[in-house]
């Protein structure tokens, strides 16, 4: 895969991270310029999240039938003009539907770019193109509210939203002259009334699922950590506000290192080999994280250290999970990429969620939902491995 066509599906894999992590900085103003408080504007986050869900089941069925580019132009022009509606939003119930169809639009660059992935490479190829693609994940949460932050106290908090719509164009004109349908002719386009159908083979396919709930809850210990992280740091440990993206950035450039590392070690092992060997050391991690949460350390380092290794494997085990998931499949790719990443966010949420039902004034919860997170990969990932070597001895027996 060429290195422009990379660039475009990083900057459609940007669009979810980005419209997430782009406008936390201007809770405050939002709340202000709509008379409300910051528990109703986080509202807007819980309507994004519920449009990525629904969206990204839409347009699975939708690439496989009508391929990749129709869906794609489709949903970056609806990111496109919803962002305007956010940026010129008169009221609070005005911004929660333009975010809502704002992730129906944005959710196209998720699903759609992993479907192009599958269709250009196999196996080796799709884990080290992930892997490149994993920049994205790691940059975003680092410059996205950092740019944010700088917007709102210069420009005022409808400046991001102009900011992603002018991005969006920009894109939309990237994948209309640079990015050429990748859909192969050859391939059967799977009609539209065959999606629950689709599905649900997807989800009777033991592999493809263990590969992706392997994603799914490796994620979701990193949304536990994404959750729980600025109680820890900032209230508990008393590290001041504005070095707390230094802390976080760190632990985001492991994750980027390690994608990048990965990438090199598929040219002599493949994405299964390593995903079977990563998810040891989250699981090591993971489980020395909790017992020196458990300890109620007055220094903060005993626990980073571990948490830098955990959030720095998953730059090995999810783009190598995501390639295992995908490989193999064909004209159901789109449907395949749909419901991975709804598998992947479902959990995900999840678990952010039973972050804050553990509260309890300490790091455990946190810890303890990581560390659970990291029991469930390696179970799943191990069970996945024996079905796939099962799988494939049958079939060389035939």
């Amino acid at each position: 895969m060429n290195l422009r066509t990379i660039l475009i599906l990083g900057a459609l894999t940007a669009f979810g991270p980005l419209a997430i992590d782009f406008y936390l900085p201007a809770f405050p103003a939002m709340a202000l310029a709509f008379g409300t408080d910051e528990q109703h504007v986080q509202l807007t986050l819980a309507a994004y999240f519920l449009g990525l869900s629904i969206g990204q089941l839409m347009y699975g069925p939708v690439a496989d039938r009508f391929g990749r580019r129709i869906p794609l132009l489709t949903g970056v022009g609806l990111f496109t003009a919803a962002s305007l509606a956010c940026a010129y939003a008169p009221n609070l119930e005005w911004l929660l539907g333009a975010r809502f169809v704002q992730a129906l639009g944005g959710c196209a660059g998720m699903v759609i770019s992993r479907a192009i992935v599958s269709d250009k490479c196999d196996a080796v190829g799709s884990a080290k193109v992930f892997s490149q693609l994993m920049l994205v994940m790691g940059l975003a949460p680092i410059l996205a509210p950092m740019l944010g932050g700088l917007l709102v106290n210069t420009t005022g908090w409808q400046s991001i939203f102009l900011v992603l719509s002018g991005f969006s164009a920009l894109a939309a004109l990237a994948v209309a002259l640079g990015l050429p349908e990748s859909m192969p002719a050859h391939v059967p386009r799977q009609p539209l009334s065959g999606a629950l159908r689709q599905y649900g083979r997807l989800l009777s396919d033991p592999v493809y699922l263990g590969h992706a709930l392997t994603g799914g809850i490796a994620i979701a210990g990193m949304f536990a950590y994404i959750a729980g992280s600025p109680f820890v740091f900032i209230k508990l440990y008393g590290i001041p506000a504005e070095h707390f993206g230094w802390l976080f950035g760190t632990n985001a450039a492991g994750f980027i290192l390690v994608a990048q590392i990965n990438a090199r070690l598929l040219a002599k092992r493949g994405p299964a080999f390593l995903l079977a060997r990563t998810v040891w050391i989250y699981l090591a991690a993971g489980l020395t994280l909790l017992v020196v949460s458990s300890l109620h350390t007055e220094q903060l380092w005993p626990l980073l250290v571990p948490l830098f290794i955990c959030i720095a494997s998953l730059g090995c085990i999810l783009p190598n999970a995501s390639a295992c998931a995908m490989n193999g499949q064909g004209a159901r790719a789109g449907s395949a990429s749909a419901m991975l990443g709804c598998l992947q966010f479902s959990v995900a949420a999840g678990a952010a969620s039973l972050v804050g039902i553990l509260y309890d004034g300490s790091a455990v919860p946190m810890a303890m939902v990581i560390s659970l997170c990291a029991i469930l990969v390696v179970s799943v990932a191990m069970l996945t491995r024996r079905l796939q070597n099962a799988r494939a001895l049958a079939q060389a027996q035939v």
